[in-house]
């Protein structure tokens, strides 16, 4: 026994291991390399189309974002005949060899990619080919190169190497034996004997290779051999392990690069595979499988196979892995329908587990959503980036707002891109907090974003951990054996209740302002559409545009993935987006205006307006037609011709000048800076303004943070408030406005302020040219009403939140997710502020604040440089926001009248019908539509006040079979035959979703276009 100090020993054995290394791989010769370059991706079939270089190593071939088809040619020597040859390519940049045909064979990643170390190396440069040369053998590969690192970096766009090369296998294997051993020795206790043997055995092993060679070699692993077979006792943790490669959909890329990294990923798992029978992988998001099925089907069908083998798990149960704060619930809805109907149909899979590693918080919905989809586990592992409190769980049932719960795992090691290295193992048990109640955790291994996932060094490591004295046991299987597993223990853990906050990442409620808008205006567009669509196939039975609606839902939850509905890539993402964006939008209100057209027709009368209405309460408003004002009412869920629903107009008591805005119910007066002085309710008699304070002051912070985080302490660095530069009062029918223009350095913001007579909101319509940076923009409510706690519409629902900060928990909250309304209320009054697209907001004290507009510079440089439109309203009520229904004037504020010209009469005149009726205040229609797989429509409704409510719902039509169905569209129970009227119970914030037979179209509509 050698009386060297163990640190000496220790230093030693990583001297010789990084020795071993540089000895592993022997270059022989170089591949003679030729490059087509290209700006953007062309097929195999055109790869010789581009800019055509010779290369050697050094040489540049592009620049950032540049592609091209990668030739590689030689011919192994006859010295190496017998050896084990293999070929070391690094282009600077990510590649993907394809075979003969095209089809994607194996991705590799340069070496000095951008990633975190303290995980591994991410390089994959080594390609396997022919185990035992007999020299003489060809060499022939095709290569589609982009020239990017895994994060979008550029490394120089330059030839790194291209050899053929022997590879030692002894001496690689040697390799792992060392860096197992090593790590382990670091992480047992110094006084341990097991320690104590592995030190003795690498510093003899060491002392062996002094000079590396075959027989030298050989020795040393017999030495290290003994300990490495050290097996382990009865486990108190085991350690479930699945291959990973989070593959974000675009971040610092644009979309079409994340084509081609899933192809570079999905080959490099094959191959593994081939070389790794214990290998087991999991890829999340249909999307990402659709777009390989479409761009490279043979590669998928490799995929498919493996699937059905079951060594590659299918996993999530969304279309994407979403951001959940921002989307809308009836895309969360979407969601898990298109994700799960993919797996099942391509893969006769059944989801049982969400996927999201790496999402910026979670919705208090969601629970509900997954357990009425057949969703019975979550997976996750953000929480562990809170900044000021631990999540107290690595295990828990998570708990909904409605009650509902769902078994949740945050795999203690805090990270999806685990080394599955000693010490990942040693940190999981050292980490997991449920370990007392619980002898089951995970482990996601690998490199993700392109870096194609595990590499060798990942499985080698994991075959050497299988049951190794001094750690864990780990097994590769897939997640859902894991999740069934722990499923046996969940009596025992800890229930955590409400939304799964992230103390990180606020600022993405609000940059890329742009996409958030026009996701919430697709959103109500498509419920208006799906609307439309039903009531035109119900009545008549016209073709329902199911194939399109589909397509188009499925590019709206492509934009909600977390780093693009979050406003977190790079400009060329939100540049494309933008585009889509608008294209979609227009299409979507063109088949709307078509849609809403045909039913006019319906009425009799050509040429004549008709008002519709896709809420479910009757509506009273004012509508502008040809230059002409109507008071009109149209019923729920229903329609009318201008001229049967116009009522007796009575216009009385407006005012507008440039201090003051007063209608029937309100009066407004102004401070000469154009801030609100006073909003006074007369009908109850109220103020909402808290005396001596401003309202909708226009407060500009300084804020050097990212897309994800803005300062903390902004409120401690205000930059100034926008200027008041012009002021314009007048009259227009029935409302009363003043419009404001302001300015602060080179940007500008118009705003119409607006009454309307019987109106009960203030209307702020906004049109802002942005052009600071590094800036964030703020308007906020001092309000007469101060409570404890704020209620936050989120999706299905609203929260609770606080708005004292006596608690680290509570001051980790500032910065808070909320859709359309926001309110402060007592039981005798209240102040809500609502919202036509924006998510962040603040409520502290009796302060309500609205996040508008925010000018990182990373990772897009021009974020939010540009022009916005949206609209705000402040609502004053008498009673808490439940009992003056706070929620419907969210709803009105986004979803407004639709007003079409009937543009034929039909011959068949049809009186108007509303399509549903519900006879309770609290329960709201969320979507319309037609079933997936039969000829039904589908209804969603919920609970929104948090109560339980008994509604009697009415179908505008003979009904032939009313049922209830999960989420999923799977008939759970049958309510009525023949007959148009059932009765629901619901539990608070219950999610009910009806199938309902109409008799008119039971039998002759034909499904689908």
């Amino acid at each position: 026994m050698p009386y060297e100090r163990n640190e000496i020993i220790l230093n030693k054995a990583k001297l010789i291991f990084s020795d071993l290394q540089r000895h592993i791989y022997k270059p022989v010769s170089s591949l003679t390399v030729t490059a087509w370059v290209t700006s953007e991706p062309v097929p195999f079939e055109e790869r010789t189309q581009g800019r055509k270089v010779q290369l050697k190593p050094g040489e540049q071939w592009g620049k950032l974002w540049d592609c091209a088809w990668f030739h590689f040619e030689g011919i192994v020597p006859d010295s190496l005949a017998g050896s084990h040859v293999v070929l070391l390519i690094d282009v600077n940049g990510e590649l993907c060899l394809v075979d003969r045909e095209g089809t994607p064979r194996q991705g590799l990643t340069n070496v000095n990619s951008e990633f975190d170390y303290r995980l591994g190396l991410p390089g994959k440069r080594v390609v396997d080919i022919i185990p035992s040369a007999r020299g003489g053998e060809v060499i022939d590969l095709w290569a589609d190169g982009g020239c990017n690192d895994l994060f979008g970096s550029y490394r120089s766009g330059t030839l790194k190497e291209a050899d053929i090369a022997v590879c030692e296998d002894e001496v690689r294997e040697l390799y792992y034996d060392f860096e197992v051993l090593i790590e382990l020795a670091e992480h047992l206790p110094d006084s341990s004997a097991r320690r104590a043997r592995i030190l003795q055995c690498l510093y003899e092993a060491s002392n062996e290779l002094a000079e590396i060679d075959a027989g030298r070699v050989r020795r040393a692993k017999n030495k290290v051999s003994e300990e490495l077979a050290q097996r382990g006792g009865d486990p108190a943790l085991t350690i479930s392990a699945i291959g990973h490669a989070h593959i974000d959909l675009a971040w610092l890329w644009p979309i079409r690069e994340t084509i081609r990294k899933g192809a570079r990923t999905f080959s490099t798992v094959l191959r593994n595979m081939e070389k790794y029978p214990d290998y087991v992988f999991g890829a999340s998001q249909p999307q990402l499988y659709q777009w390989i099925k479409d761009h490279h089907p043979k590669l998928y069908d490799q995929v498919k196979e493996r699937v059905m083998e079951g060594r590659w798990e299918a996993q999530g149960a969304m279309w994407v892995e979403p951001d959940t704060n921002i989307s809308g619930g009836e895309a969360l809805v979407r969601q898990i329908l298109y994700g799960k109907r993919f797996f099942q149909k391509e893969f006769g899979k059944e989801m049982k587990v969400l996927w999201m590693p790496d999402v910026f918080g979670y919705t208090g919905s969601l629970p509900q959503l997954l357990r009425k989809s057949g969703v019975d586990y979550m997976m996750t592992q953000k929480l562990s980036w809170n900044v000021y409190n631990a999540h107290p769980h690595h295990s828990f049932l998570w708990e909904g707002i409605d009650g509902s719960r769902v078994l949740t795992h945050l795999p203690p090691e805090e990270t999806y891109n685990s080394p599955a290295a000693p010490r990942s193992l040693v940190k999981i048990e050292s980490n997991y907090a449920d370990k007392g109640v619980s002898e089951n955790a995970l482990m996601l291994f690998g490199i993700g974003d392109g870096g194609g996932g595990p590499g060798e060094e990942h499985l080698e490591r994991l075959a050497r951990e299988k049951n190794l004295s001094g750690i864990p046991p780990v097994v590769q299987e897939p997640s859902i054996s894991f999740f069934r597993r722990l499923e046996r223990e969940a009596s025992r853990f800890q229930t955590y209740k409400g939304e799964l906050y992230l103390e990180k990442h606020q600022g993405t409620l609000t940059t890329q302002a742009r996409n958030k808008r026009y996701n919430r205006k697709l959103e109500k567009s498509l419920r208006e559409l799906e609307f439309a669509a039903s009531l035109l196939w119900m009545l008549c039975g016209e073709s329902y545009p199911a194939a399109r609606l589909e397509e188009i839902w499925k590019e709206v939850l492509l934009y909600q993935f977390h780093d693009i509905l979050p406003g977190s890539s790079i400009g060329r993402v939100y540049d494309e987006s933008l585009i889509r964006y608008e294209t979609l939008l227009t299409q979507v209100r063109s088949m709307l205006e078509e849609t809403y057209c045909s039913v006019a027709g319906l009425t009799g009368w050509a040429h004549e307006p008709v008002l519709f209405n896709s809420l479910p309460w009757d509506r009273r408003e004012w509508v502008e037609w040809n230059g002409e004002w109507y008071d009109v009412l149209i019923p729920a869920m229903g329609y009318r011709t201008l001229r049967e629903a116009a009522q007796e107009p009575i216009i009385d008591g407006l005012r507008a000048d440039d201090r003051a805005l007063e209608n029937n119910r309100l009066s407004i007066r102004f401070d000469e800076d154009g801030s609100i002085l006073s909003v006074y309710d007369k009908t109850i008699g109220r103020e909402a303004i808290q005396p001596g304070c401003k309202a909708n002051v226009f407060t500009v912070y300084h804020d050097n943070g990212d897309a994800w985080d803005f300062p903390r302490d902004y409120r401690d660095m205000a930059a100034g408030t926008m200027n008041l530069e012009r002021t314009t009062a007048y009259i227009n029918g029935p409302k009363a406005i003043v419009e404001q223009e302001y300015r602060y350095g080179e940007s500008t913001l118009e705003q119409k302020i607006t009454l309307t007579m019987d109106g009960s909101t203030v209307e702020f319509q906004t049109k802002a040219d942005w052009r600071e940076s590094g800036k964030m923009l703020r308007v906020s409510f001092p309000t007469t009403v101060s409570s404890d706690l704020v209620n936050c519409e989120i999706q299905f629902g609203y929260l609770k939140r606080p708005t004292t900060r006596n608690t680290m928990i509570e001051f980790a909250k500032d910065e808070i997710c909320a859709h359309q309304y926001i309110d402060l209320s007592r039981p005798d009054f209240g102040v809500a502020l609502i919202n036509d697209c924006k998510y962040g907001h603040t409520a502290q004290m009796n302060v309500l604040d609205l996040n508008l507009l925010r000018s990182p510079s990373y990772p897009d440089p021009n974020a939010d440089r540009a022009i916005h439109e949206f609209t705000y309203a402040l609502y004053p009520h008498a009673g808490d926001f439940i009992d003056a229904g706070v929620y419907r004037k969210g709803y009105e504020s986004n979803i407004p009248l639709t007003i079409v010209e009937a543009r034929r009469a039909d011959v068949e005149q049809r009186s108007p019908v509303q399509l549903v009726q519900i006879e309770h205040p609290y329960v709201m229609v969320e979507s319309v539509k037609k079933a997936e797989d039969s000829d039904h429509l589908i209804f969603r409704l919920f609970e929104t006040a948090g109560t339980e409510a008994n509604a009697t719902v009415y179908f505008g039509m003979p009904c032939q079979l009313i049922e209830e169905t999960d989420l999923m569209e799977n008939p759970i129970g049958k309510l009525k035959e023949n007959d148009s009227r059932v009765e629901l119970p619901f539990t608070p914030f219950e999610i009910k979703t009806l199938r309902v037979q109409f008799r008119a179209t039971a039998d002759n509509v034909e499904k689908g276009e």
